[in-house]
């Protein structure tokens, strides 16, 4: 079970993983048992706050119990222009990589696939949705990155979500020295290396490692990469 952490509880069903059952709530209706489903017009049916994410349905395909006091605010079902060269997209022409890749989170993965169907999202029909909030959704169901980027906040109620991970409990989030990322690359026996300076955006070097005749390794650049961050860090020693 994963959320992203803007939500402030979490569950499924009568199950609730986290947090208290009030509030704005999400749905993503395919991701809920048949028998749920079924039970939707008894413990959601009155409901104007609940906003419900699900697959398209076909025009042969049954009304779903959420459609009959709903309004559909986005599809992405729509007449699609032809596809560039080399632009992703699915079986039935729909563009975007808006969706995560299968068991992504054995691996950590953040790439992102192209959806295998059309997406749709329904609240109450008194609900009031500004046209710029559509035009979000429209947005990031078209977004071509392929990686879904992690957008860390240290306020309000994401701070405890984000302190809560391996990084923030390590100290590595709120730490008041330098932070910097670096990386090596061994490419048909060309390395190089380089690293940014997380603080401080335009600090950055690049370096190319070694001699190609004398052979190459992916620890190479890697450690070079450590050595060009410790080389640009400013030591103070403190004597008493």
């Amino acid at each position: 079970m994963s959320a992203p952490p803007f939500f402030q509880s979490a569950g499924r069903g009568d199950l609730k993983f986290c947090g208290e059952d009030d509030g704005p709530t999400v749905v993503v209706w395919e991701s809920i048992s048949g028998l749920e489903q079924e039970q939707w017009p008894k413990k959601m049916g009155k409901s104007k706050d609940c906003v419900v994410w699900c697959r398209s349905r076909e025009k042969d395909e049954q009304q779903s119990p959420f459609e009959a006091a709903g309004k559909e605010i986005f599809s992405n079902r729509s007449k699609q222009a032809k596809p560039k060269v080399g632009e992703q997209t699915d079986k039935t022409g729909g563009k975007g990589q808006s969706v995560r890749w299968k068991a992504w989170w054995r691996q950590g993965n953040i790439k992102c696939a192209v959806s295998e169907d059309y997406a749709s999202c329904w609240v109450h029909q008194d609900c009031h949705v500004a046209d710029e909030q559509k035009a979000a959704l429209k947005k990031a169901a078209g977004v071509l990155e392929g990686k879904d980027e992690c957008q860390m906040r240290l306020k309000g109620r994401e701070r405890d979500y984000w302190m809560g991970t391996e990084i923030g409990m390590l100290g590595g989030y709120g730490f008041q020295g330098q932070v910097m990322a670096g990386d090596g690359s061994d490419k048909q026996g060309k390395m190089g290396s380089g690293y940014n300076n997380m603080r401080r955006k335009k600090k950055k070097q690049q370096y190319k490692v070694g001699h190609e005749e004398e052979g190459s390794s992916s620890n190479r650049p890697e450690l070079a990469a450590f050595l060009l961050a410790r080389c640009d860090t400013l030591i103070f020693v403190i004597s008493c």
